[in-house]
């Protein structure tokens, strides 16, 4: 049973969907449009009827494929289609014949011939026009119905009478597609024709016409179906196998769809309405007139017909279970178009329609990926299988053969699994000297999320670069908290709170980022731009955060003396806020406080207990990449005393790399230990004085826009970095970027070779689900991150005996063994170690 929303998709959704356009059938464009049919054939992606014609003649007619899957009898253009919101076109013709015998009139009441009817002022004409504001009647029946009640006209009447719901809007104001109202017109129908639907719809319009393969089918109707009738039946392909997808508990009704007809028969239909032979000309052309509102404006809809092209074109479309019609009727032109579908695919409707009007046609494109071992991204077990992508999406998994002419890829027993996340990335600053984002793909990562620790750019410089430099990569951001603090503020205030108005104007600017497709807030309260912040201030943005639906990323305020205080924080903003908020790369940066881990997890476990949705991400590495400043937590940075605390519990001297120094070039690669040496001082003093020399250096070159000095820093115990990994919540991130440490370019195959096959810490599929399944939900990515279909086709294959990280301290660009292909949205962007020169990556915007 589809769900209710999917089913109003299906019926509304669609409902209008042809684009207006200007057909053209020379025989050219039926060339191509028999090649696509075809091509769209063999895909699995169309099993129907096309029938195109002018003044009447047909000028190409064409079957594809079978009337039920059951049998496999073949299609043809005498085969009997649910039409689905076509059918409204009928229902709204009967109207009109009983109008012209003076049977009713179209501003009579919908009261006069059903009496129960709740509402007063509806008419018959705002029915046929959609202006009524009745509510649709797939909610009510799926909220007050049992899944073994079979819905009629009579019932939905009795739901309407007895629950007696709200209207959308006053009637008449305004127009909104509503499948109620042809329901309830085929009831006036039956009562002011005195005779069942099926019926008076036979005597009044498939005789006069001769229709032979047109009737209307309903469940549960008295009058059993012709044996001879060439019924086909709705299906839908699921993952390589085509199943049912017809009639429903809903299809007790008749109005809104179940008028079946063949693409022969509804060739004769819309020829017969250039005569009299139902109505006169007068009546209808009533029909495709725009339905004056109650403002005095128009809506371009009729009687059961969109109207297109000031009265040139009249169309419909037509969706429901398995089947995707249209007929389009250029009057001008005395031109028709006819598309009936039955395999849930309405690709052929806007290709059709494209390519008769001149229009540059691109044909889905797929490719099967087979013999896999696939991880999905969910931490279910592995399992043998293939799996077939369409476009930029995930579209098939399972047992799956090769389609014709369809690009095949071996996957020869390795693993496939989702593109990994990397949730906290600074690698966006080396794409634009290298969009091949080798460092992120090498490792298996799709996708990565910067604006990081409170530092981002504005998402309309992001989708300008996109658009400038496509990369290979997608990208996703947070709005940092320091940019627009320093927007705000100045460069030269940070250190300071806020005042009242300044942080008004924060909110205005985080607002306008939310807007725009921002993930959320992100902080880097350790470093000195929003250390001065006080908890208010970032509560308060947070509050904003929450009202966009976006979600909390910090750079915690302490990692080392005071990060009970920092990890307290942050629960209370998830706490007040109620949204989600993620620690990035926890760690316990404070020797003595080593083997506590299990303490701080048991802390965040009660935090989540107490319902504050708080995860953590963290990367696999005892050794941090970051400012020096951050060895002094008080920012006292000459004072000797805290120095000295530095390098006996912040980091360990002897083992901590300067991995850039811009004032003294030389000392980029070695120890603080050894830089010491050099310079004959104790680790402390060199500390000081490094911070006070490249203090210095910024203040002398205030055009100087490379990093001026960063440290590897070690002071993380492995212990506690193991058991933060395998924490439930937490997700793998690299904090890395395209230089210094490497975990910029191994984080995930370090994951996947040391943590994973060498110390066995995790399974397989745990991991792979806290790299993508994880990492998505952390972030609120609802289309990446798992192999399910329908989602983006972001996708690495690996070996996993091989996987492993090649960068470490002394050659932090070594690129990982083991990646053998890595797909963003769809297309290889690296293989055999090196990229392929395709640029595929997207901005992704929180939706």
């Amino acid at each position: 049973m589809k769900t209710i929303w999917r089913i109003i998709y299906a019926c509304i959704g669609l409902c209008l969907l042809t684009e207006v356009s200007f057909a053209q059938p020379t025989p050219s464009r039926l060339k191509t449009l028999d090649s696509a049919l075809t091509i769209l054939h063999e895909k699995a992606l169309f099993n129907g009827v096309v029938l195109v014609a002018q003044n009447g003649k047909t000028l190409y007619k064409k079957a594809f494929g079978i009337s039920d899957i059951r049998t496999q009898q073949p299609l043809s253009s005498s085969s009997s289609f649910n039409l689905a919101s076509v059918s409204k076109q009928f229902i709204a013709m009967m109207i009109m014949q009983l109008k012209e015998r003076k049977q009713l009139q179209y501003d009579d009441k919908v009261q006069k011939y059903l009496p129960s009817f709740p509402y007063e002022a509806i008419t018959i004409r705002h029915l046929l026009t959609h202006t009524s504001g009745l509510p649709e009647y797939f909610d009510l029946a799926m909220r007050h119905n049992n899944t073994l009640d079979t819905l009629n006209n009579d019932k939905l009447l009795q739901l309407l009478t007895d629950i007696n719901p709200a209207l959308n809007f006053e009637v008449g104001l305004i127009w909104e597609y509503c499948n109620t109202g042809y329901v309830l017109l085929a009831s006036i129908i039956e009562k002011v024709g005195g005779m069942p639907i099926e019926d008076f719809f036979k005597r009044n319009i498939t005789q006069p016409l001769f229709l032979t393969n047109t009737f209307i089918f309903y469940l549960n109707m008295k009058s059993p179906l012709a044996s001879n009738s060439q019924r086909v039946y709705g299906f839908e392909r699921q993952n390589g196998i085509n199943q049912l997808n017809d009639l429903m508990r809903l299809d007790g009704v008749v109005g809104d769809g179940n008028v079946y007809a063949s693409a022969d028969d509804l060739l004769k239909w819309e020829q017969a309405l250039y005569t009299n032979k139902l109505v006169s000309q007068a009546t209808i052309q009533e029909a495709f007139e725009p339905v004056q509102l109650k403002d005095g404006t128009k809506y371009p809809y009729g009687f059961g017909w969109a109207i297109k092209d000031n009265g040139k074109i009249v169309s419909h479309t037509g969706s429901w279970v398995g089947f995707r019609n249209s007929i389009e009727r250029n009057l001008a032109q005395k031109t028709t178009v006819i598309v009936l579908s039955s395999s849930t695919s309405a690709t052929v409707l806007s290709m059709t329609n494209n390519i008769l009007s001149g229009q540059k046609v691109k044909l889905p494109q797929t490719q099967l990926i087979t013999q896999v071992k696939l991880v999905d991204g969910t931490g279910s077990v592995a399992r043998r299988a293939s799996v077939r992508l369409k476009n930029d999406r995930i579209w098939e998994i399972g047992e799956l053969q090769a389609l014709p002419n369809e690009k095949v890829i071996d996957g020869k027993g390795l693993v496939l699994s989702p593109g990994f996340i990397d949730s906290h990335s600074h690698h966006f600053g080396g794409l634009e000297k290298t969009p091949e984002a080798i460092p992120s793909v090498s490792q298996g990562v799709t996708t990565i999320v910067i604006g990081q620790d409170g530092g981002s750019y504005s998402m309309d410089t992001l989708q300008n670069f996109i658009k400038k430099t496509p990369v290979a990569v997608n990208i996703a951001s947070f709005t940092g908290h320091s940019t627009i603090r320093t927007q705000v503020l100045g460069a030269r205030s940070l250190f300071r709170t806020a005042k009242p108005s300044e942080l008004e104007q924060m909110k205005k600017l985080l607002q306008q980022e939310l807007e725009k497709g921002s993930l959320g807030l992100n902080t880097g309260l350790e470093y000195e731009s929003a250390f001065f912040s006080n908890r208010e201030e970032v509560l308060a943005l947070a509050k904003i955060t929450a009202q966009f639906g976006g979600r909390y990323m910090s750079h915690i305020r302490s990692e080392d003396i005071h990060l009970e205080e920092a990890v307290d924080e942050i629960i209370e903003i998830g706490r007040q806020t109620h949204i989600p908020v993620q620690i990035s790369h926890i760690k316990i940066a404070k020797k003595d406080q080593w083997g506590k881990s299990s303490q701080l997890l048991a802390q965040l476990q009660k935090a989540r207990a107490e319902g504050v949705d708080i995860t953590a991400d963290c990367y696999p590495y005892n050794f941090w990449n970051s400012t020096l400043r951050v060895l002094f937590p008080n920012r006292d940075y000459t004072n000797p005393i805290s120095a000295e605390f530095a390098v006996n519990q912040l980091f360990d001297p002897e083992k901590s790399v300067l991995v850039r120094f811009a004032p003294n070039k030389s000392y980029a690669g070695k120890t603080v230990s050894e830089i010491a040496q050099l310079r004959n001082e104790k680790p402390s003093q060199t500390l000081m004085n490094l911070i006070a020399i490249a203090a210095d250096f910024e203040e002398k070159n205030p055009n100087f826009n490379e990093g001026i000095e960063a440290i590897m820093g070690k002071s993380m115990d492995d212990n506690d970095v193991a058991n933060f990994l395998a924490w439930p919540h937490t997700n793998i991130c690299s904090d890395g970027a395209s230089s210094g440490h490497p975990r910029g370019h191994g984080t995930f195959t370090r994951v996947l070779g040391r943590y994973v096959r060498e110390q066995q810490i995790m399974p397989l599929e745990t991991a792979i689900y806290k790299m993508t399944g994880l990492s998505a939900e952390h972030l609120g990515i609802n289309d990446r991150g798992i192999i399910a279909s329908g989602n983006f086709a972001d996708l690495v294959l690996f070996n996993p005996d091989t996987v492993i990280d090649n960068a470490d301290i002394k050659n932090g660009k070594a690129l990982s063994s083991g990646i053998e292909m890595v797909w963003v949205n769809g297309e290889v962007v690296y293989q055999a170690q090196k990229p392929t020169g395709i640029y595929s990556g997207r901005l992704i915007k929180r939706k």
